[in-house]
């Protein structure tokens, strides 16, 4: 035990990230910390996204107390993993051994290392409960919809996230990650083998890329009690989806992907289904087989490339509001005609925008009839307004299935530079 926790502890990293977060309308930041690991002898490190995903800064303490800052080479909100790269000129940096998660069993020993409240370099030894723990929910949430959970008696606290789960030769099987709320000593960590993958593409491309078809799934026995019955049921297709285009209908019962029989007896047998749908090349026809009616049917299907709902946003502040571009995610769930215009994601009590109740949700489409193409193109009008003090500004906003006019006062504004105007006249006079 102390061989295996001798062989890890070189490699772990305290992270210290300033993450820049959008929340009322308005842009904040506020310190974290969390732990990580060496990868490789040049530097890169493993944490969890919700560690390091909208970092403004990180950085690192390694284990030989040096400070290093780091760069964020790429998330992934889906399976809550981040890459880091240390910047540092050392090229012998320790590292950890990736072992295979596929190689646990409940009752086993390992270790859980980390930072728990900033108390860093703490090891806990600790016994797996569950390999597969299936903790179900949404898209683009830590309960990932693409592998289950490594469940623990780890006491996973603040801090502890994105360190290492060891097994007794020293080899890296999991990344602690979350806990269960109201509940103690019940922890959940990434298996190794879902984090392999996943970091390999960030390093080589900054991403993961993966298809998405539009399907709901669910597990066989939300439909029926027999055993015999093979396959994963349709519970519901995006109307603007792939699947929805190629004729895929709620009710089907989901027998095989590009050939590959898939079989969901049980929600925790679900992610390899979902997995399986997501490596396909994203773009390129794939034939979905589904059992209709007592008959299977082949149905071709082109994917998408699987977006998340909000992108990168932008703070407004002198109108008090956050808004970022309106992405696939947004057009298909708002029913768009197209991806033009801003998506609000905040405003600020008191504010401008919400004097004009624009609100979380709303798309602004033109401003003063001129129409808007991107995030890009609104930042450029909206300098200009606020340069000019115009005191009235009228906008287009979409809100669900209606688009209306909301009109802008900036008179706050106007004044504010009036009054910057009367003051240097004044001071010019008294010269």
């Amino acid at each position: 035990m102390l061989r295996a926790k001798n062989r890890v502890a070189p490699a772990l990293v305290h992270i210290r990230p300033v993450k820049e977060v959008y929340t009322g309308g308005k842009r904040e930041e506020f310190l974290v910390v969390g732990s990580g690991f060496i990868i490789s002898p040049d530097g890169y490190v493993v944490t969890n996204e919700h560690v390091a995903g909208q970092s403004k800064f990180v950085r690192c303490v390694l284990y030989d107390k040096d400070e290093v800052e780091a760069a964020v080479v790429g998330v992934d909100a889906s399976t809550d993993i981040a890459v880091l790269k240390l910047s540092t000129a050392r090229t012998d940096l320790p590292y950890v051994d990736l072992g295979s998660s596929a190689d646990l069993n409940a009752g086993q020993t390992v270790l859980a290392l980390g930072s728990p409240h900033v108390l860093a370099l703490s090891v806990s030894k600790v016994i797996v409960s569950v390999t597969d723990r299936y903790l179900g929910g949404p898209m683009n949430s830590v309960n990932a919809p693409y592998n289950t959970w490594i469940q623990t008696d780890a006491a996973i606290n603040h801090g502890n996230s994105g360190g290492p789960l060891v097994n007794l030769k020293g080899e890296v099987v999991g990344i602690n990650a979350r806990k269960l709320e109201g509940a103690e000593n019940v922890g959940f960590a990434i298996p190794i083998d879902t984090a392999k993958d996943v970091v390999d593409q960030i390093v080589a491309h900054g991403r993961v890329r993966r298809s998405w078809a539009g399907l709901a799934l669910q597990e066989m026995t939300s439909k029926t009690d027999d055993p015999s019955q093979k396959g994963v049921v349709i519970a519901d297709v995006d109307p603007l989806s792939p699947a929805a285009q190629s004729g895929i209908l709620p009710g089907d019962i989901l027998l095989a992907v590009a050939g590959q029989t898939v079989n969901a007896r049980f929600a925790e047998d679900l992610p390899p289904v979902e997995e399986a749908i997501a490596e396909l090349p994203v773009g390129e026809s794939a034939a979905f087989t589904v059992m209709r009616g007592g008959q299977e049917i082949d149905i071709e299907l082109t994917t998408a490339e699987r977006k998340d709902f909000t992108g990168e946003e932008i703070e407004f502040a002198e109108w008090g509001f956050t808004a970022s571009e309106v992405t696939p995610a947004i057009v298909r769930l708002a029913r768009l005609p197209s991806n033009e215009g801003v998506f609000i994601t905040g405003t600020q009590v008191g504010s401008i925008a919400s004097d004009a109740r624009l609100n979380r949700g709303d798309i602004i489409l033109a401003v003063d009839g001129v129409p808007v193409a991107n995030i890009a193109a609104f930042r450029l009008i909206y300098g200009e307004l606020v340069q000019s003090g115009k005191e009235l500004v009228l906008l287009d906003v979409k809100r669900g299935a209606l688009t209306r006019f909301t009109l802008i006062k900036q008179r706050e504004i106007a004044e504010m530079q009036d009054g910057g105007a009367e003051e240097t006249m004044e001071m010019g006079h008294a010269e």
